[in-house]
């Protein structure tokens, strides 16, 4: 049922009340949804469902919101609905779980509200103002949150701070991306910039920087080097988690131009912060997962983390919707019940819903396929994600992109990566889809209308046409003019700068007198360059010292290499914290540390062929150097290659082949030999796996020149035991499942 009132809606479903409600009520902790977004980036997929309930790994984004709030002991919910808000009630109404009427929903009450003129984020916490529902602190989140961070302690803290001063109105929730981020953490595109006192967390400035600036420049405000000690912060996921007090609303109302909630509010706040007298903190976690599905890249890279682990209990086969049937089988991959996989068919690594089959010599990798699915025989999916009852005919190739559901794809069709193929669209047998730009098609108007198909585009007997995205202005305002649109970097799947005429510098220092001019006001004024959007972080601003990555990389392979020169069995702690403390002092990327390790181990292993340094053949060369450390093992695949991921495998062993063919007097086919071997070692001792070798195989880079190509040769052995392996591993896994 739903209440008119004003602008405004609400339909309400709540618990019966107990004695002493209302006092309960005070202490109740609330949160508030926003589940509509007043964006384009999902579209056209979004022309049919709410991006709430888009599927992420095959479970409606928003149940991972109301399960982050019941984890953290939330009773009173209020989600603000814009378009599909029918869509959202009936979900939520019809769920076993989360209904207001459902006897093991863990809220109190869950109340929905509509406010029918509403144009940005602005409007909906406005109205909430106005309305009066809010009697404390509450926890405000959007509807494509993913998180299992625990909020405890925030709370705590937050809490306290506000009883010791009552202009304390707000905390940031954060995660840093620290040493080893997960696929979210390296999202690009816009990079959120928070100035921190890094004595009691408390946020000074915030800014956001994107490739397409004009002015390289971030100006930091005066008054900060009058505050003390502080860190710019750019290594910071922003999940969109506050914890406010009621105070934030009222602060909404009297900017009535704010809409969103950082680039606006948090930016004018802190900006205006002596006029308003409001102190707003930060707590930056290093532990536990929390991200927004919040652009198409970001759906990508979270739906990767959730497949990979990162984000437990949210994993497949803990089944987070009660009619789920995940259980894990071979190749890290999950299916469900009445999934049919014929004989010379692989999944790897992939999520496969119920009632899907998967004919003879298809091959799944790093996707994610919906329920009722059909895919024919010696089809190729990879890193893709097809919704509910697609059919995927014979042949038919998709790379990387995402199919929605009802979509069709005609034998032996090519999908080049980027693509996004809305609802209902079918793609004729036969058909290459354009790859620059990536295709994006749809079958209705934004007014829900059919469209006209173009059939020189999706074949004979196809459905659907080009659907063209308008420009997102809901990331813009005035003080963005003469810049780029930032918008473009966050509106396709695949993220990139191929076109655009700009600089790949990072946020990394403070511009020197040259970069700018001063005058008596501007005196004590700092800039920080910006560029593409590196998360990193920088050192407190008691000193404004440039990084320096070409020392890091020399001071880095040398510490390394003495410390493996040192004594066999000799702990590797002092060696690894030594390079850490380089890393932070030079402000080094992921790829400069791996670069500098995998130099480093193959200098030394190529040292040990030589007579004077014991004349070892390569074999015992490889062994050597790696288990002669006591944590050397653990260092490089904690550091040097990062995680599990294949592909941070593949780019670990391409710098140590890099390292060796750059060896000054090693022979390549000898740098070859040395290379195989130290493969091989990886392989047993579990830091790299096949997967990651023979994703290095297969990039054009390890073949690019001769002594390249000459090294590479050298470990086809390896490749080929690791292949024929597999093919072992599969069949024998095809017999177990013709069993089932």
């Amino acid at each position: 049922m739903s209440k008119q009132g004003g602008k405004g809606a609400a339909g309400k479903g709540k618990k019966p009340a107990k004695a002493g409600g209302d006092d309960k009520r005070e202490d109740a902790l609330q949160a508030v949804i926003i589940a509509d977004y007043f964006q384009d980036r999902f579209r056209p997929f979004t022309l049919d469902k709410p991006r709430c309930l888009l599927p992420l790994v095959n479970v409606p984004v928003i149940e991972y919101t109301l399960e982050f709030l019941a984890s953290n002991g939330v009773q009173e919910v209020f989600i603000y609905c814009g378009t599909h808000s029918e869509d959202i009630e009936q979900y939520i109404h019809e769920s076993t779980r989360w209904s207001p009427n459902s006897a093991i929903s863990p809220f109190s009450s869950l109340e929905f509200i509509r406010v029918s003129d509403a144009t940005s984020v602005g409007d909906f916490l406005r109205d909430l103002d106005k309305r009066s529902l809010i009697s404390g602190d509450f926890i405000l989140v959007h509807g494509d949150l993913v998180a299992n961070i625990q909020l405890d302690a925030v709370l705590a803290k937050h809490r306290a701070r506000r009883e010791a001063n009552r202009d304390a109105c707000m905390t940031v929730v954060l995660r840093s991306v620290g040493e080893e981020p997960h696929r979210a953490a390296q999202a690009r595109g816009i990079t959120p910039v928070f100035v921190v006192d890094d004595t009691d967390g408390r946020c000074l400035q915030y800014d956001e920087i994107h490739p397409l600036m004009q002015d390289r420049r971030l100006p930091l405000d005066p008054s900060l080097f009058k505050h003390g000690s502080f860190e710019v912060r750019s290594d910071l996921i922003d999940c969109g988690i506050d914890i406010c007090t009621p105070d934030v609303l009222a602060l909404w109302s009297e900017s009535f131009d704010y809409e969103l909630p950082r680039k606006n509010f948090l930016h004018g706040v802190l900006k205006d912060w002596e006029l308003n007298g409001k102190l707003i903190y930060t707590e930056i976690f290093e532990d536990g997962y929390a991200a927004r599905a919040s652009n198409l890249q970001m759906y990508d890279c979270i739906s990767k983390d959730i497949l990979e682990r990162w984000v437990l209990p949210f994993a497949p086969d803990s089944n987070l919707m009660h009619d789920q049937s995940y259980r894990k089988v071979k190749n890290n991959s999950f299916v469900e019940a009445g999934v049919l996989v014929e004989r010379g068919s692989k999944v790897l690594q992939s999520a496969i819903g119920k009632d899907t089959s998967i004919r003879a010599g298809s091959l799944i990798s790093g996707s994610v396929v919906g329920r009722r699915c059909q895919i024919g025989k010696n089809a190729k999916i990879k890193d893709s994600y097809i919704f509910d009852d697609a059919i995927i005919e014979d042949g038919a190739v998709i790379t990387h992109s995402i199919l929605a559901g009802g979509v069709k794809v005609g034998a032996n069709a090519q999908i080049p990566e980027g693509s996004l193929i809305s609802y209902n669209v079918e793609i004729g047998r036969d058909i290459r889809l354009p790859s620059k730009p990536p295709a994006r098609i749809s079958a209705k108007t934004d007014d829900g209308e059919p469209v006209e198909t173009d059939a020189s585009l999706v074949g004979p007997g196809g459905k659907g046409a080009v659907y063209s995205v308008t420009v997102d202005d809901s990331d813009l305002d005035s003080e963005d003019e003469g810049d780029g649109d930032p918008a473009q970097l966050q509106n396709n799947l695949i993220y990139s700068l191929e076109g655009l005429n700009i600089s790949t510098l990072s946020v990394s220092t403070l511009a020197s007198e040259d970069d700018y001019d001063s005058d008596e006001d501007d005196e004590h004024a700092g800039y920080l360059h910006a560029g593409d959007g590196h998360r990193e972080r920088l050192s407190s601003f008691t000193s404004d010292d440039a990084s320096k990555p070409d020392a890091f990389h020399g001071d880095a392979v040398n510490g390394l290499v003495d410390a493996l020169r040192g004594d066999d069995n000799a702990d590797f702690d002092s060696a690894k914290l030594e390079f850490m403390g380089l890393r932070l002092a030079n402000n080094a990327s992921d790829s400069s540390m791996r670069r500098a390790i995998a130099v480093a181990f193959t200098k030394r292993a190529a040292e040990m062929l030589s007579p004077e340094h014991g004349g070892l053949e390569p074999s015992k060369a490889a062994e050597r150097v790696l288990r002669g450390k006591n944590g050397a093992v653990k260092f490089i695949k904690d550091v040097g290659v990062g995680g599990d991921d294949v592909k941070q495998q593949a780019e670990f062993a391409l710098a140590l082949q890099k390292g060796l063919v750059n060896v000054k007097g090693l022979e390549s086919g000898r740098a070859g030999t040395l290379l195989a071997a130290l493969l091989q070692q990886l392989y047993s001792l579990d830091v790299l796996e096949e997967e990651g070798i023979l994703a290095w195989w297969a990039d054009k880079r390890a073949a690019e020149g001769e002594t390249m190509t000459a090294a590479k040769e050298k470990c086809k052995v390896l490749v080929d035991w690791l292949e024929e392996a597999d093919e072992e591993d599969s069949d024998e896994g095809d017999e177990d499942e013709d069993s089932d």
